[in-house]
């Protein structure tokens, strides 16, 4: 949408240069495959080909908003664990899209493998499974030479984050798009809200408080015919050799904000604390079901980041910045404080990814979203890890690590064991703060 990708102090764009890049996002989020469709496909076909990787709520989400982008895109491909689910997405997106989506039953794939013939049939390809696969899956489809959305989180650990930054700079080097799911930096009201805080509206950044307090997510109740591969996996927030948990598959968006914020800044060191409190049913899996990390800048500032998952609580989702003139909150889009303002304006920053990234592969101006793809989650995994083990952990420790959950996303393979079993009792062991150490693994 003409937003930068590096959106800090020194990005070099002015505020006239936003206003107007906001109005082009605006057009572009009203007039959808209208306002594309003037430019031709860089490969001289009026047709993209859109194929799935995963076939959850997210990425049926996605495709619907891909197929609303471009009127020339046809979805032609899905793959997913399980094919129930992906007939049943298919039945929702066909009444949603019926013209743009062309999946047989010969294109609808299933199994670990199921990836390879999604990314052989398309032209673009939506990844939104397990968090662990999107960086092997996003490096697949960029080394096909397919353009690649991903949504959050960009990987589970570090060894997948250094994946995805290869996947990045393979993208460059081809000249291919690379899309992220952190649909905030595509939100006129928080972009406006960020720009006047760099802008000096609230004066010196003090500190930032992030939240993210909710129920848990996505309960998926086990069907008699699933083997627990099968479960583990339609199930998989809430199994973290799947998901990461929920710092980096929730607070991302937060901590993304927050260094957005602040100049596209990584922390130098985090410390963190979380587990288990009442969400330990079989159900749950074997992630916590509360975190809480503190980040500390180079300059000093801090970010007080919370999450949890629990019935019957307080919930809350905000991106508080307090600074030596006011305060202001990025998802309210409002500032208190000598220089008061609020937005009242209205967009949809997922639909507006996705009319950007089909725009500049109309165009053959392909974007590339890696930088902060790989920071934000990388900042994300460093406090998740000192949540697990109660350590202190350092920017620069988590960046050498190459500690991957196992087994590896090259090495699933349909009919395996998982990795994470259930005890006698039925429950699922969980890492123990004080005991478990993982970036040495």
């Amino acid at each position: 949408m003409g937003i930068s990708e590096e959106s800090g102090t020194n990005s070099g764009t002015t505020r006239r240069d936003f206003l107007k890049s906001s109005a082009v996002a605006a057009t572009a989020a009203v007039s959808g495959a209208d306002f594309i469709a003037k430019n031709a496909y860089a490969a001289g076909s009026d047709t993209i080909r859109v194929g799935m990787i995963g076939c959850g709520p997210r990425c049926t989400g996605a495709a619907a908003q891909a197929l609303t982008a471009d009127r020339g895109a046809r979805l032609v491909a899905m793959g997913d664990i399980l094919m129930p689910r992906i007939k049943e997405k298919r039945e929702l997106l066909r009444k949603q899209k019926q013209d743009q989506v062309m999946v047989d039953d010969d294109h609808c794939f299933t199994g670990f493998d199921a990836y390879k013939k999604v990314i052989e049939c398309s032209d673009v390809v939506l990844i939104a499974n397990a968090a662990k696969f999107h960086p092997f899956h996003a490096m697949a489809a960029l080394q096909a030479g397919k353009h690649v959305f991903v949504e959050k989180p960009h990987g589970a650990d570090p060894a997948g984050i250094k994946l995805l930054q290869r996947a990045a700079d393979l993208a460059k080097e081809k000249k291919l798009c690379l899309a992220s799911g952190l649909q905030s930096r595509h939100h006129i009201g928080y972009a406006e809200t960020v720009k006047r805080i760099h802008d000096g509206a609230i004066g010196e950044i003090v500190t930032i408080e992030e939240n993210f307090l909710r129920p848990p997510y996505q309960i998926t109740q086990r069907e008699p015919w699933m083997s627990e591969l099968e479960w583990q996996c339609s199930t998989q927030y809430h199994f973290n050799w799947l998901s990461g948990d929920d710092v980096p598959q929730s607070l991302v968006h937060n901590l993304d904000r927050a260094s957005w914020v602040l100049g596209n800044a990584a922390p130098v060191k985090c410390h963190g604390m979380g587990g288990r409190s009442s969400m330990t049913d079989p159900i749950y899996g074997n992630v916590f079901d509360h975190h809480s990390v503190v980040y500390e800048m180079e300059n000093g500032v801090r970010i007080y980041a919370l999450c949890r998952t629990t019935e019957g609580c307080y919930n809350i989702s905000n991106s508080i910045v307090f600074g030596t003139k006011g305060r202001a909150s990025i998802m309210d889009c409002q500032i208190w404080g000598e220089n008061a303002w609020r937005w009242g304006g209205g967009c949809d920053p997922y639909q507006l990814e996705h009319n950007e990234l089909f725009r500049a592969i109309r165009s053959g101006e392909p974007v590339n979203k890696g930088d902060y793809m790989a920071r934000s989650t990388m900042i994300g995994i460093m406090g998740q890890i000192s949540c697990y083990t109660g350590e202190e952990i350092t920017w620069e420790r988590v960046n050498k690590s190459d500690f991957a959950y196992t087994p590896k996303p090259e090495d699933c393979h349909d009919g395996m064991e998982p990795p994470i079993l259930p005890d006698a009792s039925g429950s699922y062991p969980t890492y123990k703060p004080g005991y478990t150490r993982l970036l040495e693994a």
